[in-house]
């Protein structure tokens, strides 16, 4: 065995686009379970309507980089009020059932042949980075060798761009979680009764939390795909989700550095 190749592997998976997604999503994660209490195991669906918005503005509206990313936080976040808002009363264990049957049925849908003129159906989307790409300083030609592991520009700049949205993500829940809504947060997780009876609107604070947290998860999922610039359902199944839990509760759940060395380990 080549230990050198290994160890060279192994440092390029550090810093891969999919790595980084996956950080996304547990940092997100983190906001829904180990702040706020919530047990939610459907965060494959925001990272996956974070990619699908993106890539449909991308491709049939034309949209620019910036309004498609809009868009799939505008997907993500609708998603997240229609899912929050009947469920976001039950106890946890049944959060969780319903969270991951809700999606589950989302990836079905986006899959299914009557959602091919808007998702690709089971083919999914291919193509939609044009925009992204365009923004790079990187010159097109630019190779980068490190040992074994060959980095082209694209690589480059797919991986730039993300590392600088995981420490913009971590900073955005350090200051929101030290804030007063974040000590709101904190008492809902440790006991949700106890903040009612102080006169918080315990309902409201848990919908911002979903809201917020898969926010995060849906550019996770644009950063997961932007890379081979293909999205397919595929991708959204319950191992995302799972493998997200496991980054979370590996680098400590109610952490901000937590999701980021879980995440790389």
């Amino acid at each position: 065995m080549d230990l050198g190749l290994v160890i060279a592997l192994a440092v390029n998976e550090l810093t891969a686009p999919m790595t980084v997604g996956y950080i996304l999503c547990a940092i997100g994660l983190a906001v829904h379970f180990g702040f706020t209490g919530l047990l939610n195991f459907g965060q494959a669906a925001f990272a996956a309507l974070g990619a699908y918005g993106f890539g449909y503005a991308a491709l049939v509206f034309q949209w620019d980089l910036w309004a498609s990313v809009l868009f799939g936080l505008f997907c993500s976040m609708v998603f997240a009020a229609l899912l929050g808002i009947p469920t976001l009363r039950l106890r946890a264990d049944y959060l969780a059932i319903v969270t991951i049957a809700a999606s589950q049925a989302l990836r079905f849908t986006l899959g299914s042949s009557t959602a091919t003129p808007i998702t690709g159906g089971s083919s999914g989307q291919n193509g939609f980075g044009e925009s992204f790409f365009a923004l790079s300083p990187i010159d097109p030609d630019t190779v980068l060798q490190v040992g074994p592991v060959i980095l082209y520009s694209q690589d480059l700049w797919v991986r730039i761009v993300g590392w600088s949205l995981v420490v913009v993500a971590a900073l955005l829940v350090l200051v929101l979680t030290r804030s007063p809504w974040g000590r709101v947060l904190k008492g809902i997780r440790e006991d949700e009764d106890a903040v009612r009876a102080l006169g918080k609107n315990v309902f409201s604070y848990k919908l911002q939390a979903l809201v917020l947290g898969g926010s995060l998860a849906s550019i996770g999922g644009m950063v997961f795909v932007m890379s081979s610039q293909t999205n397919q359902p595929t991708n959204w199944g319950t191992n995302f989700t799972f493998v997200t839990w496991t980054i979370l509760l590996l680098g400590g759940a109610a952490t901000i550095l937590g999701p980021i060395v879980g995440g790389m380990v």
